[in-house]
Order: C-alpha cells, then sequence, then structure tokens
C-alpha cells in the first residue's frame, strides 16, 4: 500500500514537472506567463518558511534589545512616549541585518524537506536538476536581494539616526523623568532629589519634597502638590502652597519663604548628537576615502550579497539522503553562516586599521563563500562530471 502512494506521488509529481517543461516551451513562443507550477510552489514554500524563521529569529533579538531600552526609560534617560517608536526602530534594523540568516535557513529547511519527502527523486526523473532549483529560489531571491540593497544602504540608516535623535532628546530632558510615587529619584549626579507621595490621573504630584545643589547652595522644598508646565522658553516645575529653605550647610545664615505658587525652570542638559558610523547616510560614506567609511559601506553592501551567496551554497548544501534527519545539514549550515559574518567583522576591522586593502576587505569573505558553494556543486554533481567539463575546455 505505502509503496503504491510513493509510487503515485511520484508520477504526479513527475507529471507535474513535464507540464512544466511544456509551460517553459509555450513561454519561449510568447504564449505563457514565464513561471512555472515548480517555480510557484518553491517560492511559495520558501516565502512561508522565510516569514515564519524571520518573524522568530527578530523577537527574540529585538525582546533582548528591548529589555536594555526599557531599562533606560526606568532611568529617565528615555521618555515612556518614544518607547513604541525606539521598539519599531530596532525592529527594522535587527531585520535588515537578519535577512540574509533567516533566508539560508529557509532554504535549508525548503529544498531539505523535498529531498526526505523524495519530491527531489521525482524530480529527476522527469529530467530536473540543479537548474531546476536555481531557477525556482532565484525567482524570489533576486528581488530580495534588491529590497536587501535598499533597506540596507537607505532605511537602516535613516532608522540609527532617528534613534541617535530620540536619545538625544531624552538625554536632554532626562532629569523630568522617572519621578514615581513613593521613591527617592536622583537626578544630575545627586545634585537634584525628587520625592513624591502620590501621582494622580491628571499627573499632578502630591506631598513633594526637592531638594537640589547649586554651587555650594542647598535648597529644600516641601509642597502639597507641583505640576510640569511647558513654555515657550522651557519646562518648569510649578509647587503649590509650600516651604523653601535656602542656606549653605555648617552656617546658620539660612533663608525660608513660605509660598502659594513657585516656579522652577529646569535646565535642559546641554548634549550633542553623536551619530555612530551606521548612522551616516551612505550617499556621504560614498564620497568618502576614510578607511572608516569604507568599511561600513562594504558591511552595507554585504547584506544583499550574502542573500544571493547563501542561497547559492544552500540548495546543494541541502542535499541529503531520503528519510535523513529532520534539520539535515542545517548544523553545517549554522557553522558556515557564523564563520562567514565573522569573517565580514573581522575583515570590516582590518579594513578600519588598514591591515589590509580596502578593496580585498569588501570581497575577500564573498570570493570565499562563492568558491564554498561551487565546491558544493561540484560535489552534486561528482568530481568526474568535473574532469569531464574540463576535458572539453581544453579540447576547445
Amino acid at each position: 500500500m505505502a509503496n503504491s502512494i510513493f509510487t503515485a506521488k511520484l508520477y504526479n509529481t513527475s507529471l507535474r514537472f513535464l507540464e512544466d517543461t511544456e509551460l517553459e516551451y509555450h513561454v519561449k513562443k510568447g504564449l505563457a506567463l514565464p513561471m512555472t507550477v515548480l517555480d510557484r510552489t518553491i517560492a511559495g514554500d520558501l516565502a512561508k518558511t522565510l516569514l515564519s524563521v524571520w518573524t522568530v529569529i527578530v523577537v527574540i533579538i529585538v525582546s533582548r534589545e528591548f529589555v536594555r531600552v526599557l531599562d533606560k526609560a526606568i532611568e529617565g534617560r528615555v521618555s515612556s512616549e518614544t518607547l513604541l517608536s525606539l521598539l519599531a526602530l530596532k525592529t527594522l534594523i535587527f531585520s535588515v541585518s537578519l535577512l540574509p540568516a533567516a533566508l539560508f535557513m529557509a532554504v535549508l529547511m525548503v529544498i531539505g524537506r523535498m529531498y526526505r519527502d523524495q519530491e527531489m527523486s521525482a524530480i529527476a526523473t522527469a529530467g530536473g536538476g540543479a537548474g531546476t532549483l536555481y531557477r525556482a529560489v532565484f525567482l524570489m531571491v533576486f528581488p530580495l536581494s534588491l529590497l536587501a540593497a535598499n533597506l540596507s544602504l537607505y532605511v537602516a540608516p535613516w532608522a540609527e539616526a532617528r534613534i541617535s535623535q530620540i536619545m538625544h532628546q531624552g538625554e536632554e530632558s532626562s532629569d523630568l523623568r522617572g519621578i514615581a510615587a513613593g521613591k527617592f529619584s536622583e537626578y544630575s549626579q545627586g545634585d537634584l532629589v525628587f520625592y513624591v507621595e502620590k501621582i494622580t490621573e491628571d499627573k499632578k504630584m502630591h506631598q513633594v519634597f526637592v531638594q537640589s545643589r547649586q554651587q555650594g547652595q542647598l535648597a529644600i522644598i516641601n509642597a502639597q502638590s507641583a505640576y510640569l508646565n511647558e513654555q515657550a522658553d522651557g519646562i518648569y516645575i510649578i509647587f503649590e502652597h509650600g516651604e523653601r529653605v535656602q542656606g549653605q550647610p555648617g552656617r546658620l545664615n539660612y533663608v525660608i519663604e513660605k509660598f502659594n505658587e513657585y516656579a522652577v525652570r529646569m535646565e535642559e542638559q546641554d548634549t550633542i548628537i553623536n551619530l555612530n558610523q551606521s548612522a551616516v547616510t551612505s550617499s556621504r560614506l560614498w564620497g568618502s576615502s576614510k578607511p572608516a567609511d569604507l568599511a561600513e559601506l562594504q558591511r552595507r553592501f554585504s547584506i544583499p550579497f550574502s542573500v544571493l551567496l547563501l542561497s547559492f551554497i544552500g540548495i546543494p548544501l541541502a542535499q541529503q539522503q531520503p528519510r535523513g534527519g529532520v534539520y539535515g545539514n542545517i548544523l553545517v549550515g549554522f557553522l558556515i553562516y557564523f564563520s562567514y559574518s565573522n569573517l565580514i567583522r573581522v575583515s570590516h576591522i582590518w579594513v578600519i586599521n588598514e591591515t589590509i586593502p580596502s578593496w580585498l576587505g569588501g570581497i575577500a569573505a564573498n570570493l570565499l563563500l562563492l568558491l564554498v558553494g561551487l565546491i558544493l556543486l561540484i560535489r552534486w554533481y561528482g568530481w568526474q562530471w568535473l574532469k569531464f567539463k574540463l576535458k572539453g575546455l581544453l579540447k576547445l
């Protein structure tokens, strides 16, 4: 019974491939769209698997990064209103950088499943080979590499610059955040201390205690309530119904004032936006001759190149015996990917330090990965096939 089911499946797959071959003939005659049923099947499975793997990896990495951003929000260095914006920008950046890894894993999983289910045997019986798989996979990979290039060269730097701006704004007004009911909040390296007993829904603070130290003068304010008031020249804290004591510790000449309303202007920190290398626009990097700028530009170009090269080696690497392990050669794929990504990082550092020429740092890792793909492809066809091809070239 099992043999008959397999025979029927093999026959149907072979028939489908033969129909695809006939469709290709009609395509050449201009009678049909240039995409076969097999192309659509493989590309569809690859897109679904890529979306699943990509989502899982990005969620894991972004979750770890979001914990760090949340710590900064608790410390008052980042506004709680900008948390979602920072999370979206971080997700965008990591989505671009993790796209090659997710696609590589998706290719290994989809092609490996076809080997396990013996669909590759059916395709080979119908005359299909490596060209058939490469056609189906690269119908999706080529547009994806163009998308990755635009994301890496333009969108990711914009997101990095936007994060730097948000963090800069947070540093400027960090003294206004982190005030929570029932605890002491310390700012400006201990020169400003807040204590609020209760904060109502209208963001009004009740039973407020403030201690500030400026130029050796110590001031203490006790007020029944306080609230923030934003004016054109800055942000003020308005204290209501309280007492202010000011003086120098160790002396008896204290000034005690009672007030119904007392306003204190919050001095914003004078910070400078420091854009890191990943936030610089690609057009500016392109016109630069500095090693650091060239290394950053090469890193951005490595993302679309790795999309193409990892897909190229993923097809022969996924080859396995029928009824093989569930994960097949994914472990070998992990080793290849991490070796390749680490070599790119090392080349990046070498170019910055001028240890190697900039042109070598841009192509060395990609050429090595291309060589690995050619070796895997030759192993797929067999070394006798390579000898036969070389003899044919020598005769010419």
